[in-house]
């Protein structure tokens, strides 16, 4: 596998975008796939609000492995039940064994699952505290465990505000668990530098990436803004790095896929969201407030509706999957730039 090395010769995204035509689909009827996983083979696991996982494997089709059966979820007859409550598996985490970890945004616990569905609980509080809406979860090249959470506001829509940084960030190590940073408005997804030297921070209430230098011993120091301070229409959500060292990232709601290059510059990789819907949201947000469920529930494209995540697959790393909160399918297409390597795929 050759890799463009971060950050050398001309970018491979300036000029580039993505043709939703040309996107080919993976899966069928899945349900709520905010987050995917993908193996070396091409095998992919998707977070699926049944209580479980989605495993896709090339050439033979797709199984349900869950944790516990969960029928809430139905967006037709309930949508806000359906992506409020329940159990909703989230972000998804390989463990340096194959294990699936995983953020619960519904049980507000960190769990860790088999690949046959044998399920324990990692934490369900910290300080004697319930969690809050745990969200993402990210292990490192030492098996650590990060986690974020997003909010301790339930509904966690009324989150979505400025002015409201009730977000935090936990390791988990041989010292047990801990909060690591906090302060943050909506903690959602976290990546790191290829060197793990810096972690990520996708700050979707604020709209922006803020970054923290990691210490030998997990703590996080240095904070600042990475790229501009508002990155424009829709919340950021998912993050993921390429191997010249832009920063992909979702902007939910907008159903935009952006790239922070490493000289900050923001490019627009795909947009498409509803511009009527859109406009009701940001006048919504622009009052001081979070925007209503109903206004949100008007946003969204067609490609991957309320486009959530981004992750770089297939034996190259130049495969690109696309997870969304109200998707049913996995859409895929390639890169001009292959992903960076996560610490599963060097095990």
């Amino acid at each position: 596998m050759t890799l463009v090395r971060m950050g050398k010769g001309r970018n491979p995204l300036h000029g580039w975008q993505f043709d939703p035509a040309e996107a080919r689909f993976v899966g069928h009827d899945l349900q709520r796939p905010e987050c995917i996983l993908a193996e070396r083979d091409g095998t992919l696991w998707a977070a699926d609000a049944r209580g479980g996982v989605m495993k896709i494997a090339p050439g033979h089709g797709q199984k349900l492995v869950l944790q516990s059966v969960d029928g809430h979820f139905d967006l037709q007859a309930d949508a806000a039940a359906s992506l409020l409550g329940g159990t909703l598996p989230n972000g998804l985490a390989f463990a340096p064994n194959g294990d699936i970890v995983i953020a619960n945004f519904g049980t507000d616990r960190l769990e860790r699952m088999t690949r046959d569905g044998k399920t324990r609980v990692l934490c369900d509080s910290i300080d004697g505290q319930p969690m809050g809406k745990v969200n993402f979860v990210l292990c490192d090249s030492r098996g650590r465990i990060w986690l974020t959470a997003s909010t301790r506001t339930n509904p966690w829509n009324d989150a979505l505000r400025p002015d409201l940084a009730d977000g935090y960030i936990a390791l988990m190590d041989e010292r047990g668990i801990r909060i690591v940073a906090d302060g943050f408005a909506f903690t959602n997804e976290i990546r790191f530098d290829e060197h793990e030297q810096w972690l990520y921070v996708a700050e979707t209430a604020r709209r922006r990436v803020t970054r923290l230098r990691v210490g030998p011993d997990g703590s996080l120091s240095e904070r600042e803004t990475y790229g501009p301070d508002r990155l424009g229409s829709g919340f950021i959500d998912g993050i993921a790095f390429d191997a010249y060292g832009n920063l992909w990232a979702t902007m939910i709601f907008a159903d935009r896929l952006i790239a922070i290059t490493p000289q900050g510059d923001v490019l627009t990789l795909l947009e498409d969201g509803n511009p009527e819907g859109l406009a009701r949201m940001e006048a919504a947000v622009a009052s001081g407030d979070a925007p209503p469920f109903d206004v949100l529930m008007k946003t969204g494209g067609k490609l991957c509706p309320w486009l959530a995540s981004v992750t770089f697959g297939g034996p190259n790393l130049d495969k690109v999957y696309l997870g969304g909160l109200r998707a049913t399918t996995i859409p895929v297409f390639t890169s001009p730039v292959a992903g960076l390597p996560m610490a599963h795929w060097n095990a």
